[in-house]
């Protein structure tokens, strides 16, 4: 009974995996779904806005801990449907309940030993799980600004060294918003567009995102180093 209790949210997590590819629930992660059926999604969430953004927050946080492709497109719909700032901290706290429950599964039933291979293996997730144990706040933060690390594995780790929860989910949080803001604000935009043109190619409609696509890389290049930079100068404060 303490093994099935152990491996049990290992089971659920493969269960819903399996349940999404089988039902073909992941073909819908994509623009044309918006294309197709956003008119509808939008009648629905002028008449049931807390539903409606509860579910997509159900959905976000399911897909995102099942390691499902597409997540992004789910970004964009709620920037669609609730804009820039409600689908961007929604969509970011979503994706954080979801890195929880990938970090409950590595504690439960992986962590052991994926920690006794970790320590065996001296690749990216020994350094990975080092370097939480050691600042779990400014890595989390600076790694989920920057995705200079998968997502998962960062979560992963963190359920291996049973990280403090209150810094690894605070730093999930505020890592994750300034990017689903700027998808948000593209799936806002998207709206504007679709109206004008209800058949659009998606490609094209892209190209008119350098801005802000240009902000996420800036995310991803300039933000880990000054971080790192902070982090330095808060260190040789405490030092003196």
């Amino acid at each position: 009974m303490a093994r099935l209790k152990r491996f049990l949210p290992l089971i659920v997590l493969a269960a819903v995996i399996a349940l999404i590819f089988g039902m073909g629930w992941n073909r819908y992660l994509s623009l044309d779904t918006i294309r197709d059926h956003g008119a509808e999604f939008r009648a629905f969430t002028a008449q049931h806005y807390i539903v409606s953004l509860l579910i997509l927050m159900a959905v976000f946080a399911v897909l995102t801990a099942s390691v499902v492709p597409g997540v992004f497109f789910v970004t964009i719909t709620a920037g669609y449907l609730f804009g820039p700032w409600v689908g961007g901290i929604s969509t970011s706290i979503a994706a954080t309940i979801g890195a929880l429950m990938v970090y409950g599964v590595a504690t439960s039933a992986l962590g052991r030993s994926l920690r006794e291979r970790a320590e065996k293996n001296q690749g990216l997730m020994q350094k990975v799980c080092v370097a939480i144990d050691k600042d779990t706040f400014w890595y989390v933060l600076a790694s989920r600004l920057a995705v200079v690390v998968p997502f998962h594995m960062i979560n992963i780790a963190a359920g291996m060294m049973t990280v403090r929860l209150a810094p690894y989910t605070l730093a999930t949080v505020i890592g994750l918003l300034p990017a689903h803001t700027i998808y948000c604000w593209i799936g806002a935009r998207l709206n504007t567009l679709l109206a004008e043109n209800p058949n659009p190619d998606f490609q094209a409609l892209f190209a008119q995102f350098w801005a802000p696509m240009t902000g996420v890389f800036l995310l991803a290049v300039v933000l880990p180093f000054a971080l790192k930079g902070i982090q330095a100068a808060l260190g040789r404060k405490a030092a003196t």
